[in-house]
C-alpha cells in the first residue's frame, strides 16, 4: 500500500534544494578530488594533504571566502607551486562561482609553457576543470591564452609582464602572478602595478604573488612579503619537543665536507641531531607562526628543507658542488650529461631555487690600490709575468671592446673551480672599421701565448661588443668561424640568463640578419655581481679566486674596479639596480673587456665543463712542449743571446767560359701528389 507525499511539501523541499548554498570553497578538498599526478609524478596517485601538511594553512588564506585581499607565497623552486598552490586556487575559484581571472607570467614563452605542460593537462583530468572548461576538444576550443567557460559566465586570461596592453585591457576578480620577481620594467609602467590595478573595482578581490626570489634589494616577491605577516613553518624537535624552524643558517653549521650523507640540523634548545627520518613526523606536526603578526596580508616562506621530493642530503650535495668542495667523478661518456646540470648549479641558483632566499650580490669591487698592492707586492712565484699563461687545464679567451679612437683587448685564462688569470691587455691604436685594426686582430688570432712551462696556446676564442660600431663589428666577426670569433651585447635585464643567444640583428637595409650561432645578450648586471663577489679573494685555490699578471699598471686596476651597484626606488616604490662608475671621468673599458673574454669562456664550457673534462685539458696544457726545445723567451730568461761579429758579404763569382751547347734534358716524371695539377688524369679538363 503506497502513500503520497502532500504536493505542497514537495514544492518546499525543491525551493529549499534550489537555495541551499553551495558547500564553503575549500581549496585542499579540491586538490584531493581533482588532482591526481600520473606516472611522472614523484609520488603518482591521488594527492595526499598528508604528505604536504604545510599546504592547509595557504589554501585557507586563497580561499575566496577569506577576508584577505593579497597572498604572498615565497619559497624554493620544485616543490608543487604550480601544481598545489596556482592551478587548484584558480580551480576553485571559477568552481565556486562566476569568475573573470588573470594569470601572469614573467614572458610570454612561459604563459605558453604554463598553459600547454600544466593548466591543460589538470584541465582534461580534473573533474571540476572538465564540468566547468571542457576539455578543449571539438566544440568547446579557444585560444590558450583565452579561455571560455562552458557556461559562457567566466573567462580566464593567461598573459605575460612584457605585454603592457594585454595586462591594461581587462578587468579581473582573481590576479596570480607566478614567478614575480622575474617581471620587468617596461616603457609604459611596472607589470607588477598593472596587473594588480586589474581587481581595483572588486572589494572581494584576490591578488596573489607566487615566486622564487632573485637579487635582494630588488626582488619583488621578498618586498611583498616583508611587508607581509612573513609567516615560517615551525616544527617540533623529535627530542624535547622544542618548537622551531628550520633554517638555513642551522643547517649550515652541521655540513661536514667529508660527510655530506650525514647532513642534519640541531635543536637550538637541547642539542640534540635533527636528522631526515625524522622530517615526515615532525612536518606533519609543524604549524605557522606569523614573525609581522601587524603586517597588512598574509606571507609564507617555505625551502626545499620541508618538501618531501628530496632528502636532506641532496642539499648538502648541492652546496658541497658550488662551493668547491668536491668533484664529479664522471666518464667521458657523462661528461656532456653531467656538464649540462653543474652549469645552472651557480651560487645564486642554489641561494634562489634551494633555500628560496634573495641571493645578497656584490655591490662593488675592492679598492684598486689593494688589489694592485696585492700582485705587485706578492713574494716571487705567487704571480706570473705579464704575457704568460698558468700551465694547468685553462681556457685562452680575448674580449674586445672597441671605441672611437682604439680597441682594446683583454686576454683571459679561465679554469676550473670558475678561477681566473688575467694574462695581459692591449690597446689597438685604430678604429674597428680600419683594415689596420683587422689585421692586427687577426694576428692576435694567429698568435700564442706561451705557459710557464714554455708551451704555447692560441687564443680558444674572442668575444667582441658589438653596441656600437655593430656593421664594422660583424663585418670582421664574419671573417672567422663563429667557433672562433662570437659577437656580444649587454643586455638590460636584471635577471635571466647569464648569456642567450641574439635572436636578430639589424643590416644598414633593415632587413633581419640571422645570428648565426655566434650572437649573444648577455645579462652584464649579473656578470658584474659575480665578478666583484669575486675579487677580493685571496685564497688562489679558492672557488672564484682572480689572478693577475705583474705589470699591468695603475689604470689597468682603477678601471676593473670602476663601477658600483646603485639601488633607485620610483614614484610607484618599485626599486630597481643600476651598474655606475664611481667617478665620471673613470674609464671602464678593463671590466667590459673582463666580461666579454668571461662571455667567450662560458661559450667554450668554463662554466659546465665536468672533472674528467678539465682533467684532459690540463693533460693536454700543462706540459712542457714535446721537443723540450726553449724558445726566445727561455733564452732570455737563462742566459743573454750571444751577438756576432758581422760578416762581409761574399765576393762575386768569377765568370764561367763558354761551353757548347747541351742537350735537352729528359722530361722527369712528375711525383703524384706534388701538385693539384699533378695527380690530374689526362682529360680531366
Amino acid at each position: 500500500m503506497g502513500f503520497l507525499s502532500a504536493s505542497e511539501a514537495a514544492v518546499w523541499a525543491g525551493i529549499a534544494q534550489a537555495m541551499e548554498p553551495p558547500p564553503p570553497p575549500d581549496i585542499t578538498r579540491w586538490c584531493t578530488e581533482n588532482i591526481e599526478f600520473d606516472a611522472r609524478s614523484p609520488f603518482p596517485g591521488p594527492f595526499r594533504i598528508d604528505r604536504f601538511p604545510f599546504l592547509r594553512r595557504i589554501h585557507e588564506v586563497l580561499s575566496p571566502e577569506h577576508p584577505c585581499r593579497e597572498v604572498t607565497v615565497r619559497g624554493s623552486a620544485q616543490w608543487g607551486k604550480t601544481i598545489s598552490v596556482l592551478n587548484p586556487t584558480l580551480g576553485a575559484w571559477h568552481e565556486y562561482g562566476p569568475l573573470d581571472s588573470l594569470v601572469v607570467h614573467p614572458t610570454t614563452s612561459a604563459a605558453t609553457e604554463w598553459v600547454r605542460t600544466k593548466w591543460m593537462p589538470m584541465r582534461r583530468q580534473a573533474p571540476s576543470l572538465r564540468a566547468i572548461f571542457g576539455d578543449g576538444r571539438g566544440e568547446q576550443t579557444d585560444t590558450l591564452h583565452n579561455q571560455e567557460t562552458i557556461r559562457r559566465d567566466g573567462t580566464l586570461k593567461v598573459t605575460s609582464a612584457g605585454s603592457p596592453d594585454d595586462l591594461a585591457g581587462t578587468t579581473r576578480r582573481l590576479v596570480l602572478m607566478d614567478d614575480v620577481s622575474k617581471f620587468e620594467m617596461t616603457p609604459k609602467g611596472d607589470p607588477e602595478e598593472l596587473a594588480a590595478s586589474r581587481a581595483a573595482g572588486f572589494e572581494d578581490a584576490k591578488i596573489v604573488r607566487i615566486s622564487t626570489p632573485q637579487i635582494a634589494g630588488t626582488c619583488r616577491v621578498t618586498r611583498a612579503f616583508m611587508r607581509s605577516t612573513r609567516e615560517y613553518y615551525h616544527v617540533p624537535c623529535p627530542h624535547c619537543g622544542h618548537m622551531a624552524p628550520l633554517t638555513w643558517e642551522n643547517f649550515r653549521k652541521c655540513l661536514d665536507p667529508e660527510r655530506l650523507h650525514d647532513a642534519h640540523f640541531v635543536c637550538e634548545t637541547c642539542g640534540e641531531p635533527i636528522r631526515h627520518q625524522h622530517k615526515v613526523a615532525m612536518v606533519a606536526a609543524g604549524q605557522w607562526v606569523a614573525q609581522n603578526p601587524r603586517g597588512d596580508h598574509p606571507g609564507f616562506h617555505l625551502w626545499r628543507a620541508y618538501v618531501p621530493q628530496r632528502d636532506w642530503a641532496s642539499i648538502a650535495v648541492e652546496y658541497a658542488r658550488i662551493m668547491g668542495w668536491t668533484r664529479l667523478e664522471t666518464t667521458a661518456e657523462t661528461a656532456d650529461t653531467v656538464a649540462a646540470k653543474v652549469e645552472e648549479e651557480t651560487q645564486q641558483t642554489f641561494w634562489n631555487d634551494v633555500l628560496g632566499l634573495p641571493f645578497e650580490q656584490a655591490a662593488k669591487g675592492p679598492d684598486w690600490e689593494k688589489l694592485r698592492d696585492r700582485v705587485e707586492n706578492a713574494e716571487p712565484g705567487e704571480t706570473l709575468a705579464r704575457g704568460i699563461v698558468p700551465a694547468s687545464g685553462v681556457i685562452l679567451t680575448a674580449g674586445v671592446d672597441c671605441q672611437d679612437d682604439r680597441v682594446e683587448v683583454h686576454i683571459v685564462a679561465y679554469g676550473r673551480n670558475m678561477r681566473r688569470w688575467a694574462v695581459d691587455y692591449k690597446v689597438i691604436p685604430h678604429h674597428i672599421g680600419d683594415r689596420e685594426c683587422w689585421a692586427e686582430l687577426d694576428a692576435l688570432l694567429r698568435d700564442t701565448w706561451r705557459t710557464e712551462l714554455g708551451l704555447r696556446l692560441p687564443l680558444d676564442m674572442m668575444a667582441i661588443d658589438c653596441g656600437t660600431y655593430t656593421d664594422d663589428v660583424w663585418g670582421f666577426a664574419k671573417r672567422h668561424p663563429w667557433s672562433r670569433v662570437i659577437v656580444v651585447k649587454g643586455g638590460s635585464r636584471q635577471t635571466g640568463p647569464v648569456m642567450e643567444p641574439m635572436k636578430f640583428e639589424r643590416r644598414v637595409d633593415g632587413r633581419a640578419k640571422r645570428a648565426q650561432r655566434r650572437a649573444f645578450i648577455l645579462n652584464v648586471s649579473q656578470m658584474k655581481g659575480d665578478f666583484y663577489g669575486w675579487l677580493p679573494k685571496d685564497d688562489p685555490a679558492e672557488r672564484g679566486f682572480c689572478a693577475f699578471a705583474q705589470g699591468l699598471g695603475d689604470e689597468y686596476y682603477r678601471m676593473i674596479s670602476s663601477e658600483v651597484r646603485v639601488l633607485r626606488r620610483s614614484r610607484t616604490g618599485v626599486v630597481t639596480s643600476a651598474w655606475e662608475k664611481v667617478e665620471p671621468t673613470r674609464r671602464n673599458e678593463g671590466l667590459d673587456t673582463m666580461l666579454y673574454s668571461e662571455a667567450a669562456a662560458r661559450r667554450k664550457g668554463w662554466a659546465h665543463m665536468a672533472e674528467i673534462q678539465w682533467d684532459q685539458l690540463a693533460a693536454e696544457r700543462g706540459i712542457a712542449p714535446p721537443d723540450g726545445q726553449p724558445d726566445l723567451f727561455d733564452a732570455q730568461a737563462t742566459a743573454p743571446v750571444p751577438v756576432r761579429a758581422p760578416v762581409p758579404p761574399p765576393a762575386p763569382p768569377a765568370p764561367a767560359p763558354p761551353s757548347a751547347p747541351a742537350a735537352p734534358a729528359q722530361k722527369t716524371p712528375r711525383a703524384h701528389g706534388s701538385s693539384w695539377l699533378g695527380s690530374r688524369k689526362k682529360g680531366w679538363f
